[in-house]
């Protein structure tokens, strides 16, 4: 009887669409093995690491605000707004590298925090909200970068050493990517967040049932509006990947970078309805999308089948995740 019961428990912690996925990657990456040799090549994996940095940042911030019943559109123009910011102040101000990192971060935090002010204090709809944020900080962008690219500084300058964060350069010419290491170490930190802090059980309980929450007497705007910082935060996280990664960062761009990100947490099994998700179901979902993107042209398929692909596969994770609210 205590085995049987043991059993059920291990079961239920089993996430079945998350077995899904790593099981269709699994897929994926033979199938792209298998029609282009190309692919097999350690040059391919850098690609796909290239890819997955920004994406993964930006989606491991904006599952905070799925989880609350909201979401965060500012975040693909945010990047591209905080980046320039960063390496104008840098290459135009003669500021220190240093300043150039934390300015992009602050922006990246404050715009997370407005967000969540006017959701939480004024219940607008977070989808509308940051529709407007997210034109805000494209427009922002354009204007402070005055028809300029912005540039990090590139590898061999002074301050070059960014560009090692994020990959390597061996003694024998390699390029170690490095960056996946500080990766999963952020995977594991903000999976702790999620699961054993006061964040990330008020974050789930807000998109549970944000009235209950508030009658037990906790401070729900507060911890909503955290929400939204940590995403905002996590997007100035990816806008300093995207610039040490690119050569250039052009204004008025990023539009379509958070559907890469939102539609990442979805198929890893964040409901859009709140109340549930989880970081690594959101790596595998960035891993899926970044594969897509890497794979495709290895196999003759132009850039947009990556969209239409993405686009059923999230019509999928959302029908798997409405049915099963019903079921519950």
């Amino acid at each position: 009887m205590n085995r049987a019961k043991t059993k059920n428990s291990f079961l239920k912690k089993i996430d079945l669409q998350q077995v899904v996925i790593i099981s269709v990657l699994i897929i994926l990456f033979a199938f792209f093995s298998v029609a282009s040799p190309a692919f097999r090549k350690y040059t391919t994996i850098i690609t796909l690491f290239g890819y997955m940095y920004y994406i993964l940042l930006m989606a491991i911030g904006v599952t905070f605000p799925l989880i609350t019943g909201g979401v965060d559109l500012s975040i693909g123009t945010g990047l591209v707004c905080y980046s320039i910011v960063g390496s104008y102040l840098i290459n135009h101000q003669g500021m220190p590298i240093w300043v150039g990192i934390a300015v992009t971060l602050i922006l990246g935090t404050l715009m997370g925090a407005f967000n969540g002010l006017i959701v939480a204090i004024l219940d607008l709809p977070p989808f509308i909200t940051t529709l407007c944020t997210m034109m805000i900080a494209r427009g922002l962008g354009s204007i402070l970068a005055d028809g300029m690219t912005g540039v990090w500084p590139v590898a061999g300058s002074e301050n070059g050493w960014v560009r090692s964060v994020l990959k390597m350069n061996l003694a024998d010419g390699t390029i170690f990517p490095i960056g996946m290491i500080w990766m999963l170490i952020i995977i594991v930190i903000m999976t702790l967040v999620l699961t054993k802090t006061r964040v990330g059980r008020y974050t789930i309980a807000i998109g549970s049932n944000k009235e209950a929450l508030r009658l037990s007497g906790v401070r729900v705007v507060k911890w909503h509006v955290i929400a939204y910082m940590i995403s905002g935060f996590f997007a100035g996280l990816a806008a300093l990947a995207y610039g040490w990664t690119f050569t250039t960062i052009t204004p008025g761009t990023g539009a379509g970078f958070e559907l890469d990100a939102i539609g990442a947490a979805i198929i890893g099994g964040t409901s859009m309805k709140g109340g549930k998700g989880s970081i690594i179901g959101t790596f595998l979902g960035v891993l899926m999308i970044s594969l897509l993107k890497t794979g495709l042209p290895y196999v003759n398929l132009q850039a947009n089948w990556q969209q239409i692909i993405t686009g059923i596969v999230l019509i999928v994770a959302v029908t798997i995740d409405m049915i099963r609210s019903k079921n519950q």
